[in-house]
């Protein structure tokens, strides 16, 4: 626990800053977020913490720390469990090896594109998923939108399969996105997110893959001009907190909490969709060659050892046949 402690004591040297903005708050929860600040994400939380200020009546304030300020996902997870940091907005891969029923939703091609992804996860299925980061210490909140993903590199246009071979991508610290990189005959190589752009630049890696923002927001375009619309993971980002943090509330703070979660989730869709034409205009703009004319099929096919392999139990399988069953 002694390391937990200095995070602890690290968090609160880096909070006394701003101390003064949440002086009259009785209770001020932290967020994290790797994103930089006016990111879709990142302002859907501050919308939730706007919220929760005004219907707690200024006892409870939400204090975002963005562009990894608090750490590389991997690393706030852990805080967020201990209690060291209460509220988590995280990508779903990072928790496809402690919690299984997030692997479902970051299987490759399991939704037809985002309006089914919203129907799928506003629903049941969503809902049982979210109960799962329970028994793990965490409390899920809300699914935000990320965007379809899509590869990119430095090296050559990807039009095939046969592009990716030996080339060397970064995918999130996932079995399944290290699976998924090796079925296409790539070697996936996990990194944290923060590392990618020095990684491409020095070519310890060819390229990653991720969606129009973060591509741009990272300035990843900088150094990978090639950017294929293969879209072959529609994977919604989820808003979880601290059980720890979660339980010292008053069931009445817990509604609250529960609430404002909900009701940030059409802002960041609203923010999400005008942010991703930006972010695609932009890096058009600048030059980078985008190939959209790609023949999906015999990716989804190479998909097939994957979902074997991660979608291996009744319980799962059932979540990959309500989704795919959702109209």
């Amino acid at each position: 626990m002694n390391k937990y402690k200095t995070l602890a004591a690290a968090l609160l040297a880096t909070t006394a800053f701003a101390g003064a903005a949440f002086a009259e708050c009785e209770v001020t929860l932290k967020s994290s977020d790797t994103h930089p600040d006016g990111y879709p994400t990142v302002e859907a939380v501050k919308h939730m913490g706007d919220l929760l200020k005004e219907r707690s009546n200024g006892r409870i304030c939400v204090e975002v720390f963005h562009s990894a300020q608090l750490g590389e996902e991997k690393d706030t997870i852990e805080q967020t469990k201990f209690g060291v940091i209460d509220f988590n907005r995280v990508s779903m891969g990072p928790f496809n090896n402690i919690i299984e029923e997030t692997k479902v939703v970051s299987l490759p091609f399991i939704f037809r594109g985002t309006d089914h992804m919203h129907r799928v996860m506003d629903g049941p299925v969503g809902d049982e998923i979210l109960a799962a980061f329970e028994p793990h210490g965490f409390v899920g909140l809300a699914y935000f939108d990320g965007g379809s993903r899509s590869f990119y590199n430095k090296e050559k246009p990807i039009t095939s399969i046969d592009d990716l071979k030996g080339m060397k991508m970064r995918v999130m610290q996932s079995d399944v996105f290290v699976d998924m990189m090796t079925a296409l005959g790539a070697n996936a190589t996990p990194m944290p997110y923060g590392e990618v752009y020095s990684a491409i630049q020095t070519g310890v890696i060819d390229g990653a893959e991720n969606n129009w923002p973060s591509y741009e927001s990272s300035g990843h375009f900088e150094v990978a001009g090639y950017y294929t619309l293969n879209q072959h993971l529609i994977v919604p980002e989820v808003l979880v907190m601290s059980k720890a943090s979660y339980d010292k509330l008053s069931a009445e703070d817990q509604a609250l909490v529960r609430q404002a979660a909900k009701d940030s989730i059409p802002v960041n869709r609203e923010l999400w969709a005008a942010r991703e034409k930006v972010s695609e205009e932009k890096v058009r703009a600048a030059g980078v060659q985008v190939i959209s004319e790609i023949d999906k099929t015999p990716f989804i096919e190479a998909m097939v050892p994957v979902y074997e392999k991660h979608a291996n139990t009744p319980k799962l399988q059932d979540l990959v046949q309500r989704i795919q069953a959702t109209e």
